[in-house]
């Protein structure tokens, strides 16, 4: 054989080695765990909609007794992360924000707002998706004709998340959840109906939904894990709750207990659990999609066992979220107040003793979530001569150094019109 024909030779079986060798690591390598980075977007919806069945539990599965009918599954860890694309870290010295309507925000007015972030230590921005009536503000895929039907375009998200991700202003979607006229009206079942068959309305004519039905959570859960895909980086329910004094009045209501019915619980534990199971549901639903979740609370709810009427159990709440957002303004706590004749005068002493109360309920839990409370940038003259003061700079930064006196260093601004006190030194 020629020297020519050997190396021919020697060389095709070398390739024939080197392509066996190649096959065979391949072959190892695809036995294992997929490699989620390489999956394509094309392929992502589909595995997202996987893993929400999968680790979905309803309160119909579960035995029935005296506690929440929810619980979490703590083994079902996604293996899918859906990835939004926007690039908007966690502020290192935490979460500083405003409130910022959906009209704000798709305005003339946010850079006006944007400016205020910017130039000053704030950071964030809580942005309403769906708002205290069930209006949905910006274009959202979800499937439902009822959000669809009640689904406006006063934000382009797209545009507004290019504005935060290029000022790094931490985007929190704020959802109201059981206050909900559109729903209510549109599907009377869902809410509380009065005698005469019409839908239930407060004294401002306004209905909630009914959070013993799991169709109402899943119409919000829907809404929040489109949010959660938009780019927001956090997902903050509102209106986590019950009618106010709806102890005095469920009598003469009809509406659906749901699976709570069935339950041995009296009713204020049957309402208790419907809101904390919610909290719980929605908490899991949304873990694959990289958001926290927080929930807005009433004050006082810290400040005693449980609010009986509302189904709002401070303890239990804060079990199941990643942030604890009590509304705690000054105006809101009645007279004699931890002992204040007119707490609105007293924005320092009030938050002070707010947050003895509810750092010692917190240090009770075995994993508390962070406290991020929201305070008071709005004068309250509604309370009349002598129970209010007008707030400005000095009285937010009260507020603020009250907190970081007890050790909260978050906090929101609520001002309904987003009209915040000039010259305030954030901190």
């Amino acid at each position: 054989m020629s020297t020519r024909n050997f190396l021919i030779l020697v060389g095709g079986i070398l390739a024939v080695l080197f392509l066996l060798l190649a096959l065979a690591v391949r072959g190892e390598m695809s036995s294992g765990e997929p490699d989620v980075a390489e999956e394509s977007p094309e392929e992502e919806p589909a595995e997202e909609q996987d893993n929400t069945e999968e680790t979905e539990t309803t309160p119909s599965a579960l035995n029935l007794n005296d506690g929440p009918l929810y619980e979490v599954n703590d083994d079902t860890t996604p293996v899918f992360q859906h990835q939004s694309g926007v690039d908007i870290a966690y502020p290192e010295e935490g979460v500083k924000g405003i409130f910022v309507t959906a009209f704000s925000a798709g305005g003339e007015r946010m850079q006006e707002l944007t400016e205020l972030v910017n130039n000053t230590e704030l950071n964030s921005m809580v942005i309403d998706v769906k708002e205290d009536i069930g209006d949905i503000m910006m274009p959202l895929d979800v499937d439902n004709e009822i959000a669809q039907s009640h689904m406006y375009d006063y934000v382009n998200p797209e545009k507004l998340m290019t504005t935060l991700e290029e000022n790094q202003i931490y985007p929190i979607a704020r959802i109201v959840v059981f206050k909900d006229s559109r729903l209510a009206m549109e599907r009377p079942d869902l809410s509380y109906q009065n005698s005469d068959g019409t839908v239930w309305q407060n004294g401002g004519g306004e209905s909630f939904v009914n959070p013993f039905l799991k169709e109402v959570w899943d119409y919000n859960v829907d809404i929040a894990i489109e949010a959660a895909k938009l780019g927001f980086k956090e997902i903050q329910f509102d209106y986590v709750r019950f009618p106010e004094s709806f102890e005095t009045m469920s009598g003469d209501l009809t509406y659906d207990l749901g699976e709570y019915g069935d339950t041995k619980a009296d009713e204020v534990q049957q309402r208790v659990n419907a809101v904390t199971d919610f909290v719980a549901y929605a908490n899991e639903q949304l873990k694959p999609y990289d958001v926290d979740v927080s929930v807005d609370v009433f004050g006082y709810a810290a400040t005693q066992r449980e609010a009986p009427g509302i189904g709002q159990n401070f303890s239990q709440i804060a079990d199941n979220v990643d942030i604890i957002s009590s509304m705690i303004y000054p105006s809101h706590w009645g007279a004699g107040a931890f002992d204040f004749a007119a707490p609105d005068t007293e924005p320092y002493a009030v938050i002070d003793e707010y947050m003895k109360v509810e750092n010692e309920v917190l240090g009770e839990l075995e994993n508390p979530p962070k406290s991020r409370p929201w305070i008071q940038d709005f004068t309250a003259s509604y309370l009349g001569p002598g129970n209010y003061i007008n707030y400005g700079a000095a009285e937010v930064e009260a507020q603020i150094q009250a907190l970081k006196d007890n050790g909260v260093e978050e906090y929101l601004l609520w001002n309904a019109q987003n009209t915040y006190s000039e010259g305030t030194q954030y901190q």
